[in-house]
């Protein structure tokens, strides 16, 4: 080989492929309208008042009906679990696997939807100020709308099923969430319309969040790629034969 002579380089992977997600159009369209339906509850309970709905009375009821110590037991765990320091341990438990995997995308996606849930459905419940049922066994502050550990644990759920993408995975969180929906109402801590709409809220924020981030990861991984394909190192030269070859 001469000294004019230069051996091709080979062209650096690609860092992931740029082809969007088919599910990005789906998972936007079920935030969309989990939005609509979120609107159209919260109207429906301050058109009366932020009083409590008929289906709020009968399942409240219903809940009455068949308390007894084991389910109060019961009720409990996800309340606990499924708490701020609960979820705060747990969530933290999840991203630092994420990244012990190489997944740092997942975990920002993750950790972007745990925040946003919370920074937003905190100050909203404050501000609507909605009654707990009385002699609720877990709350009693008036920020019943919606509820908090719902909208959490269905963040959680849905972001995880989006992120892993196995059925076994949508059919637990699924499990978790409505578990979460009964514990909240066989406490009193909410009636049936605020883990609704607790539910509705977790759906939005995690669809849109990983959205957002999918779409952020497209795009750079569009920029890497256009930066590796106009290398002048990873494109290969001519390079001049030898005399005779």
């Amino acid at each position: 080989m001469t000294a004019t002579e230069r051996a091709p380089r080979e062209p650096l992977p690609l860092p992931r492929s740029i082809e969007p997600d088919a599910r990005r159009s789906v998972a936007l369209l079920v935030g969309i309208a989990a939005i609509v339906a979120f609107v159209a509850l919260r109207l429906v309970v301050a058109s009366g008042g932020h009083r409590p709905l008929p289906i709020d009375v009968w399942w409240r009821d219903l809940m009455l009906a068949s308390v007894n110590d084991p389910l109060i037991a019961l009720a409990w765990i996800p309340g606990i679990v499924g708490g701020t320091l609960g979820m705060i341990i747990v969530g933290l438990v999840i991203i630092l696997l994420f990244l012990w995997r190489r997944r740092p995308w997942d975990a920002v996606t993750l950790a972007a939807a745990m925040v946003a849930v919370v920074a937003i459905g905190a100050p909203m419940a404050a501000i609507i100020a909605r009654a707990r049922p009385e002699s609720s066994l877990a709350e009693s502050v008036a920020t019943s709308f919606p509820s908090g550990h719902t909208a959490v644990a269905t963040t959680a759920a849905v972001v995880l099923g989006l992120l892993l993408r196995h059925g076994y995975v949508w059919a637990l969180g699924s499990l978790w969430v409505i578990l979460m929906m009964w514990s909240r109402t066989y406490l009193r801590a909410h009636w049936l319309s605020d883990v609704i709409a607790g539910m509705l809220e977790g759906v939005v924020v995690a669809t849109l969040v990983w959205c957002v981030v999918e779409a952020v990861r497209d795009r750079r991984a569009a920029r890497s790629t256009d930066l590796t394909t106009t290398d002048p190192l990873t494109t290969d030269t001519p390079t001049e034969r030898p005399t005779g070859a």
